[in-house]
């Protein structure tokens, strides 16, 4: 009786090691992603979508069967946009294994860069800072959009174009420029240098910069600075909530200057916080809208709707189309390095990932609206230029669909020391 008991007993044992083992091996075939988001800090009014627009995503994803077969198993924190908070994240991330993991600000993306590349764990953000984009110096350091520099560069560029030709004094005097941002802001900063580098480039005035904190809901002050200077168009580089203020407080103030607005700051939000004063703002899109007619785009929709239902489609934003545009390239990267071999359920697969996963993307279209994405060993900026549109009569319009590197090719690999656009 007792050697059966204890036979029994021994079966039961055998076998839930047996599946313990089958389970490790079951979860082996699975990989790990993390993310990092902003959805209480500084930057929640857009980090919120974005954060939304990632997860579905991925469950998207993994119905698809994931990676070739390989779930993903995506982890995400938020960090309320503080710099310490996105460095204690990504320390828990990388004990759980991640593979890859999916970032948000320029100051916590630049801050973790050179852990990230000694830990050699592919980092794709919604930092598209240029500092990000040279693989000699930030080699794991990816996104899809074209970066802060590129957008700022084609912003002026399709002002320069489309509206100073119509201006009274055009032809009279040289355009001026100022800009707008939060002088503290790894992010609003990231790109001042490059704008003003092409202003001089295009041979603009430039004025003083103006301080406009990301909280800001009064900007006169700051208004009434531009009002001396008397500039034609204004950078600016902050988030939507604040960019509407100023937007605001200038077209009360009668400013009478031209908008050009950074890719966080121009969304479906701004005219309904902006009101009136929105109209002929224009700004950087590295994708289309939510809900516009482009390739792709009903994936977004229809997981937005399934995924996310207490969300109204109505309240969705650009910044969901950008959360699945990291999502997807990565998705591809994934993919096209496991076909190659790379085991990309090891933590350590990072190195395969970027040399037979990303760096082999040549002109690869996600849709979405999105430029065709390349990569490689020496350039890790995805896109040549960027669209700009102009918030028009009520709807999104397209001003200039500006590529920098067939417009300027003999400035476009340089380095910003050398007089290029490569770095900055």
């Amino acid at each position: 009786m007792k050697k059966s008991m204890f036979a029994k007993l021994g079966v039961l044992f055998l076998s839930v090691v047996l599946l313990a083992a089958f389970g490790t091996v079951a979860a082996a075939k699975d990989m790990r992603v993390g993310g990092i988001m902003d959805t209480t800090g500084a930057t929640s009014d857009v980090g919120k979508d974005y954060a939304i627009g990632m997860a579905d995503a991925f469950k998207y994803i993994n119905s698809q069967g994931g990676v070739n077969g390989k779930k993903i198993k995506y982890t995400w924190f938020d960090y309320g946009y503080r710099i310490p908070e996105a460095i204690t994240k990504y320390k828990m991330l990388k004990r759980i294994g991640a593979t890859a993991i999916m970032g948000w600000g320029t100051g916590d993306t630049e801050a973790l860069s050179p852990t990230v590349n000694k830990d050699k764990i592919p980092y794709v953000s919604a930092s598209y800072s240029a500092h990000l984009t040279n693989p000699a110096i930030t080699p794991y350091n990816l996104f899809f959009s074209s970066d802060y520099s590129t957008n700022a560069r084609s912003c002026l560029t399709a002002w320069f174009d489309k509206k100073w030709p119509k201006n009274k004094d055009f032809g009279k005097r040289k355009p001026r420029l100022a800009c707008c941002y939060m002088f503290a802001s790894p992010y609003c900063s990231a790109p001042i240098k490059a704008i003003k580098n092409h202003a001089k480039l295009l041979g603009f005035e430039v004025g003083p910069d103006q301080d406009v904190s990301l909280f800001a809901l009064d900007t006169k002050s700051q208004v009434m600075a531009l009002k001396t200077f008397k500039p034609d168009v204004v950078w600016h580089g902050n988030t939507v909530m604040s960019v509407a203020a100023t937007i605001r407080d200038a077209y009360a103030l009668g400013l009478g200057a031209d908008w050009i607005i950074n890719n966080w700051g121009f969304d479906e939000n701004l005219p309904r916080l902006a009101g009136e004063a929105a109209e002929g703002a224009m700004g950087a899109t590295p994708c289309a809208f939510f809900g516009q007619n482009v390739k792709n785009m009903d994936l977004v929709v229809t997981s937005a709707e399934k995924y996310s239902p207490g969300v109204p489609l109505g309240k969705r934003l650009i910044h969901t189309v950008q959360a699945w545009g990291d999502a997807l390239v990565l998705w591809e990267a994934l993919k096209r390095a496991d076909a190659a071999g790379v085991d990309i359920t090891n933590k350590d697969s990072g190195p395969g990932i970027m040399k037979k996963g990303f760096e082999t993307m040549r002109n690869f279209d996600i849709g979405l609206g999105a430029a065709p994405i390349s990569y490689t060993a020496t350039d890790h900026r995805p896109a040549t230029g960027c669209i700009v549109q102009e918030w028009k009569g009520g709807k999104f319009e397209v001003v200039e669909d500006v590529n920098l590197k067939k417009r300027w090719p003999d400035l476009w690999d340089k380095s910003e020391e050398e007089g290029g656009f490569f770095g900055y």
